[in-house]
């Protein structure tokens, strides 16, 4: 059972925005830390954002001040807005769960995955 549908992304050029969208289901959205990971070609996938089951949202420094993680509780859907886009943010971004612990951010030791969803930023 697919619990996290991604949509969204796409490609853009440098200083432009996009958003990400991750419908989840309602047992995963009010029970679990949920984030966006990316990982770009030859490298490592990295976590970006994360929100736990009370709002509270943490970021890499890499997007801080210019990615907004957010939740619209009526439609059980994770939120990635991106501003400022830099071509080194070019990646396949992924929508996540934290199972490892309810409600708040864990160690992600055991986590759903969205499908992924390509982001390519052109300079």
């Amino acid at each position: 059972q697919v619990q996290l549908v991604q949509s969204g992304g796409g490609s853009v050029q440098a200083g432009g925005s996009l958003r990400l969208s991750c419908a989840a289901s309602r047992f995963i959205y009010i029970n679990y830390c949920m984030g966006w990971f990316r990982q770009a070609p030859g490298k490592e996938r990295e976590k970006i954002a994360a929100i736990d089951a009370y709002g509270s949202a943490s970021y890499a420094d890499s997007v801080k001040g210019r990615f907004t993680i957010s939740k619209e509780n009526a439609k059980n859907t994770l939120y990635l807005q991106m501003n400022s886009l830099k071509p080194e943010d070019t990646a396949m971004y992924y929508c996540a769960a934290d199972r490892s612990m309810a409600y708040v951010c864990g160690s992600w030791s055991q986590t759903d995955w969205g499908q992924g969803t390509q982001v390519t930023v052109s300079s």
